[in-house]
């Protein structure tokens, strides 16, 4: 008969960057309240003109597993995860999130992400484009935009990940401490993209957990053309290097 394990379980930080997500994210920190109570939360709020900041800093004093990093003003997706995870690295959090604040994540949905990591990944993805995955109220145009984006990623830098633009993840520790060690892309599509080709590049396990990515119903997106054209720049020069340095290997 085996006896059910009495060590505890790894210490867990959901990051959540904030801009203007006042109407957003009490909804969401309640979802997540009690789909995940042992994990702790932090909002990493770029200076939100609408309040978000404060209210989260309302929340904090109310829920000792509820923490806020207020930031200058809005300087983008990477930079605010990239705080948000030296901010638990830091306080030796074991494993740590990233998810967003419009519950397009669905929170309930984090434990098969957590449980992915327990089973050996040292990046788990919430993946929309594996089988079991599906997006909810999405427009024709951009499920082709996001398919395509991925379907090119995976084309030219072989990262054989369906869903490297994903925005819900969890890392373990070790792995994100090494990756923090470099000079990571900045904005939406990029960062997640970077982030995963750098822990393929670690020989990271990864694993993809399908999810349900809903349209958001409050707040608006921060997503634009400029995010878009950034990325598509970049994963053409990231995937031309790429060929470069295995076409040198080839002819030595």
């Amino acid at each position: 008969m085996t006896r059910p394990s009495t060590a505890p379980l790894p210490t867990t930080l959901v990051v959540i960057p904030t801009y203007d997500e006042r109407e957003a994210l009490p909804g969401t920190l309640a979802r997540l309240r009690r789909a995940v109570p042992a994990a702790d939360v932090l909002v990493v709020d770029d200076a939100s003109p609408d309040g978000t900041g404060e209210w989260a800093e309302e929340a904090a004093a109310s829920d000792p597993a509820v923490h806020v990093l207020h930031r200058a003003g809005k300087q983008g997706l990477g930079p605010a995860y990239l705080a948000g995870f030296a901010w638990g690295l830091d306080r030796g959090y074991e494993q740590l999130v990233e998810m967003d604040a419009d519950a397009s994540h669905r929170p309930e949905q984090l434990p098969s992400l957590l449980e992915a990591v327990r089973r050996g990944a040292d990046l788990a993805i919430g993946s929309r484009w594996v089988p079991g995955g599906a997006v909810h109220d999405w427009p024709t145009r951009r499920r082709l935009l996001s398919r395509g984006a991925n379907l090119y990623v995976r084309a030219l830098m072989g990262l054989g990940v369906a869903d490297a633009t994903a925005g819900f993840r969890v890392f373990r520790a070790p792995l994100l401490s090494l990756l923090m060690d470099a000079d990571i892309a900045s904005q939406g599509y990029c960062f997640q993209v970077d982030m995963t080709r750098r822990a393929r590049d670690l020989g990271a396990v990864i694993a993809e957990v399908p999810i349900d990515f809903d349209e958001r119903t409050e707040g608006a997106s921060k997503m634009s053309s400029g995010i878009v054209r950034e990325a598509l720049v970049k994963v053409t020069l990231w995937g031309l290097a790429r060929r470069t340095q295995r076409l040198r290997k080839a002819l030595r």
